[in-house]
């Protein structure tokens, strides 16, 4: 296929619109069902990116869960813990331990829930039946992996009345190394950013603490690589092998750290026993639950327990601030990424109420005394990686 017309670009009124190669060769992708469009192939192909990238720096099964240019989440394959099976929805699901990469997705879609509605999936292995059985029930736009089983095309090709969009890519395409962009008629180029991110970025560990777990360095790798695909500026907090909280497109540093780490915190919150033990009624679906419980865990609890016939069978207990600190307060041992060097130990602060106790950013900030002088006053390991890793 040497092109694909688009129904229009990224709004109705952008037409017309295709994607094509510029030197006239095949496209990479064969498109299995559906018609993707301009916003889809940009997820797509960043979210592609991605989870390839994770898979060779880990040697793991990943997923990421994509909107609008930007991931929610990514993740590698490994056994969800029953909280959080419970949390994410998939404690139903048979079969989920024993497919690496639907547990990757579960964690990924699992992360940010109410982010990930209407999400687009990437895949670093081919689907199988039990991923696709779980992405079959979520409210989806697409999917990109390097190919499909049988029974999982034919999963998926049932969904959204017959219109789900199913994108296989070819593993072997490498990109020309030079690309080009065009904005307001001007035409920018430069090199593709193929900078490797593996472990041997995170050997100068500038703080007092010098360890660095290989469940830490596995997280920052997570965490370092689906910064590389979020818009920027970007911070991504990282366990477990997944991405719980990924602030992106800030203009300020802090205001990153400060939106991630209020969504890492939602993460580990919707895996307290007061919400896993939610009476929810049983007509109640699961975006209708997301919804629910983003509210039930803010500080804005009490509309939902001043309707709660609406929800549950029974009036659940609040879950108030103190609570919500106290459980937080135990939390321990996740890694942070950064796109770019932090400005202010004011980042540090933050990032330590959300259990942070590993960092990896850049470095090169006139204030870098001041960061480390905080890392150490919490006992942070900090590595500094020495490259930037903006994504526009």
């Amino acid at each position: 296929m040497k092109e694909f017309e688009l129904k229009y670009g990224c709004n109705p009124n952008q037409k017309p619109a295709k994607i094509f190669m510029q030197d006239g060769s095949d496209l990479p992708i064969a498109i299995l069902n559906g018609r993707p469009g301009y916003i889809n192939f940009l997820d797509a192909f960043n979210s592609w990116q991605l989870v390839s990238e994770i898979k060779e720096a880990l040697k793991m099964p990943a997923a990421t869960s994509f909107k609008h240019v930007s991931p929610t989440s990514a993740a590698v394959g490994t056994v969800l813990p029953p909280e959080l099976k419970k949390a994410c929805f998939v404690d139903d699901i048979p079969g989920l331990d024993e497919s690496p990469l639907a547990c990757a997705y579960a964690r990924a879609r699992g992360t940010d829930r109410m982010s990930s509605f209407g999400d687009w999936i990437a895949l670093s292995d081919v689907c199988d039946y039990t991923t696709a059985k779980l992405i079959g029930r979520e409210v989806s736009d697409g999917v990109i992996a390097p190919g499909y089983t049988k029974e999982a095309l034919e999963v998926l090709k049932k969904k959204r009345k017959g219109a789900y969009n199913v994108i296989q890519m070819d593993p072997s395409y490498v990109p020309a190394e030079t690309e080009y962009k065009q904005v307001f008629g001007v035409t920018f180029q430069q090199k593709r950013n193929n900078f490797k991110i593996d472990e041997s970025l995170l050997g100068n560990i500038v703080t007092e603490n010098k360890v660095l777990p290989a469940s830490a360095k596995r997280d920052l790798i997570i965490a370092l690589i689906t910064l590389k695909y979020t818009q920027s500026n970007s911070v991504c907090y990282a366990v477990d092998g997944q991405a719980i909280g990924v602030g992106a497109g800030q203009q300020s540093r802090i205001h990153c750290t400060r939106l991630a780490g209020g969504k890492a915190d939602n993460w580990h919150l919707r895996q307290h026993p007061q919400v896993l033990d939610l009476p929810f009624l049983p007509s109640m679906g699961r975006p209708d639950r997301d919804n629910v419980i983003d509210v039930y865990i803010s500080d804005d609890y009490e509309d939902v327990l001043r309707d709660w016939k609406k929800y549950f069978t029974e009036k659940p207990a609040p879950l108030t601030r103190e609570k919500k600190k106290e459980y937080l307060a135990s939390i321990q041992g996740v890694s942070l990424g950064s796109d770019a060097f932090f400005p202010f130990d004011d980042n540090i602060e933050r990032a330590r109420k959300s259990g942070v106790s590993y960092i990896a950013e850049p470095g090169g900030s006139i204030r870098d005394d001041l960061v480390i002088d905080c890392c150490n006053k919490y006992g942070i390991a900090m590595a500094f990686t020495g490259m930037r890793l903006f994504h526009h």
